[in-house]
């Protein structure tokens, strides 16, 4: 963390309260970083502000990945290094033998997507073996919603510690 900058943390125990603030102090020009909450809040991403992100493409990009390798190991397998004549089934072209391998294409591009997400995630997450999580207050996870809200050195911390009060949080933290 850089020494020109300080966090505030409002907790709350309550969506709603939560969602409400965060419009109110963004709207008040207060840097609203995140809000860690132990469920979805449905309009929390819309009132943060938040960027529609690119996981879509990245799914579509490893499901693509995945029915290129599935196609590629059918050809070669059932085409140029085994051929097998079974139930008369034309070994020569794959386009002939397309409809058979519907399904191992389907399952390989759902694997290939659905681990590669998995990957992406903790990647893009930091949650990797060995890297201590930040947990600002545990109870984040059970009940309350923990606002985090940049507070740059031209900003009074108390001006915002008021309008957290204001906004309905519980208790705020400084760090």
């Amino acid at each position: 963390m850089d020494s020109h900058k300080k966090f505030i943390y409002g907790i709350f125990n309550d969506e709603h309260t939560v969602l409400h603030a965060v419009s109110h102090l963004r709207h008040d020009g207060i840097d609203v970083k995140d809000v860690v909450s132990p469920y979805p809040v449905h309009g929390m991403d819309t009132a943060l502000g938040l960027e529609r992100t690119r996981i879509s493409i990245a799914s579509f990009m490893f499901g693509v990945t995945g029915t290129c390798l599935a196609l590629l190991m059918i050809w070669y397998m059932n085409i140029f290094d085994w051929p097998m004549d079974i139930g008369g089934k034309p070994s020569f072209a794959m386009f002939k033998n397309l409809p058979a391998f519907i399904p191992v294409t389907f399952e390989a591009t759902v694997l290939c997507a659905a681990h590669g997400m998995v990957i992406t995630f903790l990647l893009r997450c930091k949650i990797l073996p060995g890297v201590e999580p930040e947990v600002i207050d545990p109870r984040s996870s059970d009940d309350h919603f923990v606002m985090k809200i940049r507070v740059w050195e031209d900003q009074d911390e108390n001006k915002i510690k008021e309008m957290l009060k204001h906004s309905g949080a519980v208790e705020i933290k400084v760090s």
